[in-house]
């Protein structure tokens, strides 16, 4: 495979895999030989195993994390710290894209950024949806309640209101706050239920602040 045919077939794309490039009478093993050289000037960056994107030379769509988190570990959502700062719940920025699967946890560090990944059992894999993304693009990326939740289920003495404080949330208006307790149900979990609770009693709080001013 030569350079024209791979951006021919990739140019425009902001992730590609091994298996976009095969095409019948196509050669496998030398598709990976010239991927593994590609790799080795820049052309071309891998991200794990079969995932690659062009190198910044040759980029013409920049890969978004939210669908570099979602290729990177097949059948994860974004959540808990990402989706928060997302919608300005948190005042700190977050400097790696943090997601839920039900795979095992790790961190994944690429040239194109951090990826951390915390472990949910499988009856607890909702309250995702797809986001669209530049360019037409989507993710699935937890709503900032369940990304919420996502937070007080996988940290330790979360039902601390402590905890909450810390957390230093703003905007809680932003939230459905009355869905809280619901979803927090729903976890099986008197720990998470307690956190929504802490949470809500913030929200009251911000909300009469609100009223004195």
């Amino acid at each position: 495979m030569r350079l024209a045919e791979l951006l021919n077939a990739v140019e425009r794309e902001p992730l590609f895999t091994t298996g976009m490039l095969l095409s019948p009478g196509v050669d496998v093993g030398n598709v990976r030989k010239q991927l593994s050289r590609w790799t080795k000037d820049g052309t071309v960056v891998q991200l794990r195993r079969g995932l690659y994107a062009l190198g910044g030379l040759y980029r013409k769509t920049e890969p978004h994390p939210y669908e570099v988190s979602n290729a990177l570990v097949p059948g994860s959502y974004v959540s808990l710290e990402t989706v928060l700062a997302e919608h300005g719940l948190i005042p700190e920025a977050v400097f790696a894209t943090t997601a839920v699967t039900t795979q095992r946890p790790g961190t994944r560090t690429t040239p194109l950024g951090a990826f951390v990944y915390q472990h949910l059992r499988e009856e607890l894999f909702w309250g995702y949806q797809v986001e669209n993304l530049v360019g037409g693009r989507t993710a699935f990326v937890a709503g900032p309640e369940k990304a919420l939740l996502d937070l007080g289920y996988l940290r330790s003495r979360s039902d601390d209101p402590a905890f909450a404080r810390e957390l230093r949330l703003s905007r809680l208006d932003s939230l459905d706050i009355e869905q809280l307790p619901r979803m927090a149900q729903r976890f099986g979990s008197r720990k998470v239920e307690r956190f929504a609770r802490n949470v809500a009693a913030l929200a009251a709080l911000e909300d009469e602040e609100y009223e004195d001013l």
